[in-house]
């Protein structure tokens, strides 16, 4: 009667399922350290402005860098991923 969905990846989408995870990991850990960043530059310099443009500055450059080192360790990285022939390729 009713077709059980399929998990299957859509083909459509032009992001591969693991790596759309990692950008989406990525904004999500992001925003909370640019708050943080944020919150403790306000704190320390007493100024809400220097905060904020120290936050939006760091905001893009660690972005960058945690995906970059998110797919390296995909990549590379096979601790606690199980035997290497069951890794994807």
């Amino acid at each position: 009667m009713f077709r059980k969905p399929s998990l299957k990846y859509p083909h459509h989408l032009k992001i591969a399922p693991d790596r759309q995870r990692h950008l989406l990991k990525t904004i999500s850990w992001r925003a909370i350290g640019t708050l943080d960043t944020l919150l403790i530059t306000w704190l320390i310099t007493g100024s809400l402005e220097i905060g904020a443009a120290v936050g939006g500055t760091e905001v893009i450059t660690k972005m960058l860098l945690y995906y970059a080192h998110e797919r390296v360790w995909y990549r590379y990285i096979r601790i606690g991923r199980g035997k290497v022939a069951d890794a994807p390729q």
